[in-house]
């Protein structure tokens, strides 16, 4: 399986759970929830948002991401969408801009710089990060 073949999947896979705006719709909810400091609504709709991509990642795409030879495990960061290894390369897509020192910070927009992507934001990122892994090694 090719980069090219695996973004074009990467992407109708997630375009099959919900379309573009509902994504948009659910990160500008979210990102509304955490700029108005309520707390309550952030805990309501962060944990289904993240899961969202992480299970369409895991389990939607868990054949593609065989073809491609690309372990697919859990994120280390809070706003991950999954650790992808590949070609002896481990990447982490995530759902933001994640700032210098995002490591503990819980806000989505913040003055560090971290902001919420969009769907086109999120594959952009999620294709930046799978171009490693088909890069062909150098013996």
């Amino acid at each position: 399986m090719t980069l090219n073949e695996t973004i074009a999947r990467l992407r109708a896979g997630h375009l099959m759970v919900r379309d573009a705006r509902e994504w948009d719709a659910l990160a500008a909810e979210l990102r509304t929830a955490y700029e108005n400091n309520d707390d309550e609504l952030v805990e309501q709709l962060r944990p289904p948002f993240v899961q969202s991509w992480r299970t369409v990642t895991r389990y939607v795409l868990r054949d593609m991401f065989d073809a491609a030879d690309i372990e697919v495990t859990e994120p280390g960061h809070r706003w991950g969408i999954a650790t992808l290894t590949g070609n002896g390369t481990s990447l982490e897509p995530l759902l933001c801009l994640a700032g210098p020192s995002d490591e503990d910070a819980i806000d989505a927009t913040d003055v560090l710089g971290r902001q919420l992507f969009t769907f086109e934001e999120t594959m952009a990122h999620y294709a930046d990060c799978l171009t490693p892994l088909f890069a062909k090694q150098v013996a």
